[in-house]
């Protein structure tokens, strides 16, 4: 968290928190009330200062205040780069380079999920040539032309044969239904304020 922002919350400890102003998209973009933010400067400061709370919530302090954040599906939306060798980084949308790859789903839309040492995240879109590349059987043979009906074959059966080569691991490629994504990585989907707690 930036040092203003630290000093902003010790001068003023009880800021009432926002809610309903920010949304994250499915592509990594800040929007306030629909809005893409374009300006880089803004964009880089949200993401230094993005965090959960204790209850699942993701949240853009903002000085003093809470801005409470409502994801289009998950909080973290992950980019997949080159390296510089013939493996792949991941990088949050807020900037920060995940060290870690814990687990790897796609869900029944073919939307490919990871959950790094952060949390759960999509794949952004742009990149599933990327992470298509990346797809093997478990046998370890790459998965040849047909692998977009392995994707459809798996996301509606569970095809425990696919794996997804990723930062130095073969992560099985595990099926989960997106009605379930907030639930079972726990996070809150639309903050609210608790009863009596304002609303900015």
């Amino acid at each position: 968290m930036d040092e203003i922002v630290l000093r902003a919350l010790a001068k003023w400890p009880n800021v009432p928190s926002v809610y309903n102003w920010l949304t994250l998209d499915r592509r990594g973009n800040w929007l306030v009330k629909g809005e893409r933010i374009a300006n880089a400067a803004v964009v880089d400061f949200i993401g230094r200062n993005y965090e959960r709370d204790a209850e699942g919530r993701w949240y853009f302090q903002n000085g003093p205040q809470r801005v409470f954040v409502k994801p289009a599906y998950t909080p973290l939306v992950y980019r997949l780069e080159p390296d510089g060798s013939d493996r792949l980084r991941v990088r949050a949308h807020t900037g920060a380079l995940m060290r870690e790859v814990r687990g790897a789903w796609i869900d029944e839309r073919g939307d490919v999920l990871l959950e790094t040492e952060v949390g759960i995240g999509l794949i952004v879109d742009r990149d599933l040539p990327l992470t298509l590349e990346r797809l093997q059987r478990a046998s370890g043979e790459a998965a040849d032309d047909t692998v977009l009906d392995l994707l459809a074959s798996h996301s509606a059966t569970g095809d425990p044969d696919l794996l997804l080569a990723l930062c130095g691991r073969r992560l099985p490629l595990e099926r989960i239904r997106s009605s379930e994504v907030a639930a079972r990585f726990r996070f809150d989907p639309e903050p609210r304020p608790a009863p009596g707690e304002p609303e900015c």
